[in-house]
């Protein structure tokens, strides 16, 4: 059974940075790609992140470019997210998630496991 727990999510001040982390298990981490969502009340849910399979390629919503670096380590199963100049909009929770296939995607479509998400507030 294929899990994904995210950590790292809290309450900072705009202009500030957080990093998520997700942990994954149950399945050979290294042969998937790995991304990031969110979604904030009211709204759909949006893509924040993507990375390949080995982490040679890297994708990134326009909301967040330039702002956010994703990583994964596959030694130790896990996916990070680096959130830096955050900003009241980014508030919403981020969702780790488990690709289907190597390459990156920006569909949720592409992803079949989601971890249970962790709240980031900004406050302005």
């Amino acid at each position: 059974q294929v899990q994904l727990v995210e950590s790292g999510g809290g309450l900072v001040q705009a202009g500030g940075s957080l990093r998520l982390s997700c942990a994954s298990s149950g399945r050979t981490f290294s042969t998937y790609a790995m991304g990031w969502f969110r979604q904030a009340p009211g709204k759909e849910r949006e893509f924040v992140a993507a990375i390949s399979w080995g982490g040679g390629t890297t994708s990134y919503g326009d909301s967040v470019k330039g702002r956010c670096t994703i990583s994964r380590d596959n030694a130790k199963n896990t996916v990070y997210l680096q959130m830096n100049s955050l900003k009241p909009e980014d508030t919403a929770v981020y969702y780790c998630a488990g690709g289907l296939y190597k390459r990156v995607s920006s569909y949720t479509s592409g992803y079949g496991y989601w971890g249970q998400g962790t709240q980031v507030t900004v406050s302005s």
